[in-house]
């Protein structure tokens, strides 16, 4: 299921099933929380299904806590930048520092001279500050549904 050695964080291969299944089981409760956070509930990843995380062209990266995902970061990578697609931790392990160690882990081992962008809830503050605590700063805000904006992120 899991590519590479036994760490804390590891390379998810979502093609397989049974992994998809267990990225949703991570997903989707991280998802409603935002949703409820910022007051929309049309995040596309809330629709998403074991097929569609199959079919995803991001790479995937996840946390493991006792043999258990808790958490998981995806991003693309294109000629010019990587994009952080998702950061997604499991609502019971909420405040334990597993987003940051994803950012870091992230931003240390696998970009390389190039710039990062990503994107978030306008009214996502505590997504908001910790990609801020890694120099990310503030590019624009867009609206993408009638009186919802997400706020778009750099960092070089």
């Amino acid at each position: 299921m899991f590519k590479g050695d036994y760490l804390m964080i590891v390379s998810l291969n979502h093609k397989e099933e049974k992994t998809a299944q267990l990225m949703l089981k991570v997903q989707l409760p991280a998802y409603k929380v935002e949703a409820k956070l910022i007051g929309f509930d049309g995040i596309p990843q809330l629709k998403d299904d074991v097929q569609s995380i199959q079919a995803s062209h991001e790479n995937f990266i996840g946390y493991m806590s006792e043999d258990h995902l808790t958490a998981f970061l995806s991003y693309s990578e294109s000629d010019s930048d990587y994009q952080i697609c998702r950061l997604v931790v499991h609502p019971n392990f909420f405040k334990r520092g597993i987003a940051r160690q994803l950012v870091e882990h992230f931003l240390n081992e696998i970009v390389k001279n190039k710039k990062v962008v990503v994107t978030t809830g306008a009214d996502n503050f505590p997504a908001i500050n910790l990609y801020k605590s890694f120099g990310f700063t503030f590019q624009k805000k867009l609206e993408v549904a009638p009186n919802f904006f997400i706020a778009c992120f750099e960092r070089e």
